[in-house]
């Protein structure tokens, strides 16, 4: 499938999610706070001009040089140190709505140039209780790319596009698992090839992408018995 179609579907999934469709039934397990504050996070796709996926996407759901934006937060962080992410953050007053904080922080953070971003529109918003956000997930197309990069290094340690084929390739997924309290939680994760080496992606970022592949039905077969470490391989 080529990108053009790959933005279509995306176009149709955020008109879905205009209409009143659920996207993320997964979280619907995860309790609520009460009164969160708002956040979002911009999940942006385009077509990778520069290192395409070395994986062999004949006759699969997406294209080699389909890419998604992701950064890794620094590891001085206090709040997720060190995870990857995608662009996005809490709203600030002067931020108009969910869209514009997603494009502001993606700026801010990573160098983008807004100006050549479509935004397809947002998907339901997502209760954090451990952290009491409020996350709406904006949904975007990458139209005219521009440079990204590390803009502050307290704040973000990598800034890359990943491939989404590399993403979905078996040998990239797996689990991570967190016992606390005598309680066990199990989520997806993935490995990607960063600007400065492997990152693991896992926790709310990869819980979002395992659901948008799912629902657009681009996921491949894969190991769900396959364990990642966390901070590990």
């Amino acid at each position: 499938m080529a990108t053009a179609g790959a933005r279509d579907q995306l176009r149709a999934l955020a008109d879905a999610a205009a209409s009143g469709e659920r996207m993320f039934p997964v979280f619907d397990q995860m309790p609520r706070a009460g009164r969160e504050r708002a956040a979002s996070v911009l999940i942006l796709f385009g077509a990778l001009d520069t290192f395409p996926s070395a994986h062999d996407a004949a006759a699969r759901a997406v294209s080699r040089d389909l890419d998604v934006l992701l950064l890794a937060r620094a590891s001085t962080l206090r709040a997720h140190p060190g995870q990857v992410a995608f662009p996005g953050g809490r709203a600030d007053p002067g931020d108009a709505d969910a869209i514009a904080a997603a494009l502001r922080e993606a700026r801010e953070e990573t160098g983008l140039d807004t100006e050549g971003v479509e935004v397809l529109g947002t998907l339901e918003g997502v209760p954090l209780s451990y952290s009491e956000h409020l996350v709406t997930p904006v949904l975007a197309w990458w139209q005219r790319p521009s440079p990204v990069g590390v803009v502050d290094e307290a704040e973000s340690s990598d800034v890359f596009r990943a491939p989404v084929a590399d993403l979905l390739d078996r040998a990239n997924r797996g689990v991570t698992v967190i016992e606390r309290d005598g309680q066990q939680w199990r989520g997806p994760a993935f490995h990607a090839r960063g600007q400065r080496g492997t990152q693991l992606v896992w926790g709310f970022t990869a819980l979002l992408l395992d659901a948008l592949f799912d629902r657009l039905g681009w996921t491949e077969p894969w190991d769900e018995t396959r364990e990642f470490k966390i901070g590990g391989g």
